[in-house]
């Protein structure tokens, strides 16, 4: 069964890594802008509150 080196292992890991970060910066700025650019001004980077019923 052939295996894959551990430099390939470590490039894989970085690749995910990057890729990881890269959507999470993505998700903040864009959420962020929308927030930013949102008519409600007085409102803005604040979530709405969730009722949980347990």
């Amino acid at each position: 069964i052939p295996q894959m080196a551990p430099i390939s292992w470590l490039i894989l890991f970085t690749i995910f890594s990057a890729t990881l970060m890269l959507f999470a910066m993505m998700n903040y700025f864009i959420i962020l802008t929308k927030a930013y650019l949102s008519e409600d001004k007085s409102n803005k980077l604040i979530p709405k509150s969730l009722n949980w019923k347990w």
